[in-house]
């Protein structure tokens, strides 16, 4: 920049002023990124979710069972072409602090259901033969330090007494976003272990269809197959069925927006003030600017110029730390945000909030600088 030492020689007059206007920005900044990693984390099984694949509960509420036998009935739906079921566990390891989502699940039908998540054949295989196997997401075996053919006890709470699991496999997601919090193990073991009163019930039950245009039909087919039966269905498609599980938490969009909103407000006065007094403490130097004829242009952008660099050097401050606390500390929830990392789309946003905010919290002075007369900036003097 042909002028950026006169630019750094003015943002630097005043040091301390200097630091707390970027320590605004950067506390502003690092404050919406971690608004963005947890938005992310809320809206990531929404934007995962599978569009083939259909999720049939409890009419009443998730929490009550289905009966084994309609994964049968499910499947002989025209447009159906795999089925499987799931249950809740609900179980801590080692530590009440330790939770982690635990499902049993069909071994059958369970990679095929959900082709996102990859575990290889061998170990896939190695589980299938084991009747105390398990199998682990890749963030959870990162997490505990687990590895292939180590023994995980848990301590069930929903199905209650102490169970031990051998790891015999570790799944990976296709893409970043794919939930790699998750621990399986096989329906059969599960079975042997629980009262009779809880055998022969599954959580609910996901259904693969042929075509997603068909979705809604297929939904409605499958309700009605069940209508006025002890155990009636609800059933929707996967991303419905996320978007209102997060519903119930409450609105977290309209908080993350309002709380990003107040906070970007504040940094645009408190920076908008700043430059104010920057200009007018400089009102004789921009005056013999002027006179020795660099023109009012040249005079608005050189204010510009230093409140965006502010702005750039803070936000980007701001940014890096929001990542390097995903990086580094990680998610404090302890797995309660299965997706806890900044997106790049995040990051690009802020950047653009943070340039946004220093051209119009600079723009009042430097247009004030701008029509400054040199006359009547010299009679301030």
């Amino acid at each position: 920049m042909k002028y950026g030492n006169l630019i750094f020689a003015n943002l630097f007059r005043k040091k301390i002023r200097l630091m707390l206007t970027i320590g605004s920005f950067a506390v502003a900044l690092f404050l919406f990124g971690l608004l963005a990693v947890v938005r992310g984390s809320f809206a990531q099984g929404v934007e995962m979710a599978g569009a083939n694949r259909l999720v049939i509960v409890n009419r009443s509420s998730i929490i009550q069972p289905l009966p084994l036998s309609y994964g049968d009935r499910i499947l002989r739906i025209p447009g159906v072409k795999i089925v499987t079921h799931d249950n809740w566990f609900g179980g801590v390891y080692q530590d009440e602090r330790n939770w982690f989502a635990q499902f049993v699940i069909d071994p059958a039908n369970q990679r095929k259901a959900f082709p996102e998540l990859i575990v290889p054949d061998d170990q896939w295989d190695n589980f299938l033969k084991d009747r105390q196997g398990a199998v682990a997401g890749a963030y959870l075996v990162k997490k505990y330090g687990w590895k292939i053919g180590d023994r995980i006890p848990i301590k069930g709470t929903f199905a209650q007494g102490n169970w031990e699991f051998n790891l015999d496999g570790i799944y990976h997601g296709a893409h970043p976003q794919d939930d790699e919090t998750q621990f399986w193990f096989q329906w059969d073991y599960f079975e042997e272990m629980v009262p009779e009163r809880i055998k022969g019930l599954a959580g609910w039950y996901y259904a693969v269809v042929d075509n997603p245009d068909d979705s809604a039909r297929i939904a409605k087919a499958i309700d009605q197959e069940f209508s006025n039966s002890a155990y009636e269905t609800r059933t929707e498609t996967e991303k419905a069925f996320a978007a209102g599980w997060v519903k119930q938490m409450g609105n977290i969009q309209f908080l993350i927006l309002s709380i990003g909103s107040v906070v970007f407000f504040t940094l645009l006065l408190v920076t908008g003030n700043t430059m104010a007094i920057a200009v007018r403490e400089r009102t004789a130097e921009l005056a013999v600017l002027k006179a020795v004829g660099f023109s009012d242009r040249f005079v608005l952008f050189l204010v510009l110029g230093e409140s965006l660099l502010m702005a750039v050097f803070g936000g980007g401050l701001g940014l890096f730390l929001a990542w390097l606390f995903t990086v580094t500390i990680g998610d404090p929830t302890r797995g309660m945000l299965p997706y806890f990392q900044l997106p790049v789309p995040a990051v690009v946003a802020g950047l653009i909030v943070t340039l946004l905010v220093g051209t119009v919290s600079g723009l009042l002075p430097a247009v004030g600088a701008m029509r400054l007369r040199v006359v009547d900036a010299l009679r301030r003097v």
